[in-house]
C-alpha cells in the first residue's frame, strides 16, 4: 500500500505539469489577436469606392534617418506600400513595442497631416491589446506632428505602456511616410 500511496504522489507532478503545459500551449495560441485584415482595412477606408492601385515610398538614406529618429530604430524596409486617394493616404506597417516581441501589424489613414483614422491590424505581444480597443485609438485621431512625437497627450494603459509607445511612434511615422510621399 505503501509503494501505490508513494507513486500515486509522485504522479500528481507531473500531471499537474502537463496540465499547465497544456494552459501555456492554448495560450500561446491566442497570443496574436487579429483585429482586422489590412486588406479589410483598406476596404473600409476608402469604401464605398473600390481601393486605389498601391503606390510605393522608397525609403533613401535620407528618409531613413527621419523614420529613425521617429521610431528610435532604422525602419527594416528599404520601401513602403500605401495608397492614396482623395487627398487622404492609408500606410500598414508594423513595429515592436518591446525588444524581442513580434511585431504589431497596425494602419493609419492620414489627411492634411493629421491622423484621421487609427487601426490595430494584428497585435502579437502578450500584454497591451488594449491599444486595439476604439476608446484608446479614438486619442490618436486629430494628431499631426509634433517634433518627433505628436501634439496631443495620449493617455497610457497601465500594464501597456510599451504598447501605447509603440502607438505613438507608429502614429507619427504615418504622418512623416505622408509627408514623404507627397
Amino acid at each position: 500500500m505503501r509503494r501505490s500511496a508513494l507513486k500515486a504522489l509522485l504522479a500528481l507532478p507531473i500531471v499537474g505539469l502537463a496540465a499547465r503545459k497544456a494552459r501555456a500551449d492554448d495560450y500561446s495560441v491566442d497570443l496574436y489577436k487579429t483585429f482586422q485584415t489590412p486588406q479589410a482595412f483598406i476596404s473600409e477606408v476608402f469604401a464605398p469606392d473600390p481601393a486605389p492601385a498601391p503606390s510605393m515610398l522608397m525609403l533613401d538614406g535620407a528618409k531613413q534617418s527621419q523614420v529613425s529618429a521617429i521610431l528610435g530604430h532604422p525602419y527594416p524596409q528599404a520601401r513602403l506600400r500605401y495608397w492614396k486617394a482623395g487627398g487622404r493616404s492609408a500606410w500598414i506597417f508594423d513595429d515592436v513595442g518591446k525588444d524581442g516581441y513580434v511585431p504589431t501589424t497596425c494602419g493609419f489613414v492620414v489627411s492634411g497631416g493629421s491622423i484621421e483614422h487609427a487601426r490595430v491590424l494584428i497585435y502579437r505581444e502578450s500584454r497591451g491589446e488594449q491599444v486595439g480597443e476604439p476608446s484608446f485609438l479614438r486619442q490618436l485621431i486629430g494628431a499631426k506632428a509634433a517634433g518627433n512625437g505628436l501634439d496631443k497627450p495620449v493617455d497610457n494603459i497601465s500594464g501597456a505602456t510599451l504598447s501605447v509607445k509603440m502607438m505613438q511612434r507608429m502614429a507619427r511615422a504615418a504622418i512623416a511616410f505622408d509627408a514623404m510621399a507627397t
